[in-house]
């Protein structure tokens, strides 16, 4: 079993100033599980990077995203993930409920691989039908 690591801890835990290393021991994971991300977490960071305020927070955005790029596995949207975006934004959207497509994207990737997934986005990924969620 694993879990899909969502840009909302990453993000969190990169404006405290935390290095990969830091956090991943901060999540308090027990160590058999395997963690890894949506490609869609590297394009929401790679955004964050283009946003930084200053010369030194975007260096260490970059870092950071370099670092994770390196330590995790990163899976990709494929056709089943699509497929299954799809689904769930019908779903939703035909009882009135928008998720954003990234958000969609995280979530149908981990139901792909049979993972959960660790965020503080509640208000999203509970929308989501039999997603396992290990909140932050």
């Amino acid at each position: 079993m694993g879990l899909i690591v969502d840009s909302t801890i990453m993000a969190a835990a990169e404006g405290e100033g935390m290095n990969l290393h830091r956090f991943l021991d901060t999540l308090g994971m027990d160590r058999g599980e395997e963690l890894g991300i949506s490609v869609i977490t590297v394009l929401e960071l790679a955004h964050g990077i283009e946003r930084a305020d200053s010369a030194r927070r975007r260096a260490f955005r970059e870092r950071y995203l370099d670092d994770i790029i390196a330590a995790l596995p990163i899976y990709p949207v494929t056709l089943a993930v699509a497929l299954r975006a799809g689904s769930i934004d019908g779903q939703c959207q035909a009882i009135g409920t928008r998720i954003p497509v990234s958000d969609l994207l995280i979530a149908a990737t981990a139901l792909d691989l049979g993972f959960g997934i660790k965020t503080a986005n509640l208000r999203h990924f509970n929308l989501i039908p039999a997603l396992r969620i290990v909140q932050s």
